[in-house]
């Protein structure tokens, strides 16, 4: 792994930075407001991130939320990553999906991230 295309991004799209990690909205978002936020070292998972990383990563959740908050009025929110391509990674560079969802954008949101497996999501539901 030599590079990535989020180092590529310039500083001028950025929405968030601190000493280790910095923040761009999704160039595919899922909703109004989808945000990425990733480390500037290039590690491919969370797991491989140092401590230090992964809590710079959350606080610039957190810086990210309260944005978003102001700026887009979200109903709710989906937070997470994906680790190995088994669980949907596409992009070999650690970054944390902060998701704005609102009231209505689907039909049933109950299970929330659980739909990762759609038949699954939704465990409320007789099968």
């Amino acid at each position: 792994m030599s590079s990535s295309s989020f180092l590529q991004v310039p500083r001028e799209r950025w929405v968030a930075s601190n000493r280790l990690a910095f923040a761009i909205r999704d160039a595919n978002p899922v909703s109004p407001g989808h945000t990425l936020v990733i480390p500037h070292r290039l590690v491919a998972t969370w797991f491989e991130a140092s401590q230090e990383e992964q809590h710079a990563l959350f606080e610039l959740v957190d810086e990210v939320r309260r944005e978003l908050d102001t700026s887009h009025r979200p109903d709710g929110y989906n937070v997470g990553f994906n680790v190995g391509e088994a669980a949907g990674q596409t992009v070999f560079h650690l970054h944390v999906h902060v998701i704005p969802r609102y009231r209505g954008d689907m039909e049933d949101p109950r299970g929330g991230v659980r739909h990762v497996i759609p038949s699954k999501g939704n465990y409320l539901l007789p099968r």
